[in-house]
């Protein structure tokens, strides 16, 4: 993919979606530090404002790359980072990427993860020219399946030992959604 000249701003009916910049390290780290935000991302939670300077810089690494591209999830009404949505193994060559998410607890069930997911897979498909979307989730990781199902992924397998982090090895359902299966307006 090349490398769009600027990132583009999504915005829903509730939400911004925006870069994350290093100014957001403190609100990355008030939710990549709860154990529950991270048990099935394959990171240890973080400890400090470095770890999410960190991870702020591989966001921009992969935007550079054309690897990939991680929005921030924030209110309308507030500025503060609540979790992430984005892309990452795009390759152009086959029109297909992978899709990831994480939204800070206090936000869970609300149904702000389905709708930034929805703005991210719309932009995939009718601007990044996506034909496949993947996600990759856990076994254990049973609300993320039901939202990529909810959504409209379907389950195509599971790949075993397929992703080596935290010192063992994690089977990892394979979810796709094609173009023509996504209802774009």
């Amino acid at each position: 993919m090349n490398k769009p000249i600027k990132f583009q701003t999504l915005k829903t009916e509730r939400l911004v979606l925006r870069e994350v910049t290093k100014d957001d390290a403190d609100s990355l780290l008030a939710y990549l530090s709860d154990e529950e935000v991270t048990r099935h991302m394959g990171l240890a939670p973080f400890t400090t404002v470095e770890d999410t300077l960190d991870e702020v810089e591989w966001y921009n690494s992969i935007f550079d790359k054309g690897t990939g591209m991680r929005w921030g999830i924030t209110l309308k009404d507030e500025d503060r980072v609540i979790g992430s949505c984005g892309f990452l193994n795009l390759t152009q060559k086959h029109h297909r990427a992978e899709i990831g998410f994480e939204l800070s607890r206090e936000h869970w069930g609300k149904g702000i993860a389905a709708e930034a997911l929805q703005a991210v897979i719309y932009h995939g498909f009718s601007s990044l020219n996506l034909n496949r979307i993947e996600a990759l989730i856990e076994p254990a990781n049973s609300p993320s399946q039901k939202l990529v199902e909810k959504t409209g992924f379907l389950r195509e397998g599971l790949l075993r030992d397929y992703e080596y982090t935290q010192g063992k090895f994690d089977d990892l359902y394979m979810y796709s959604m094609l173009k023509r299966e996504f209802e774009i307006s």
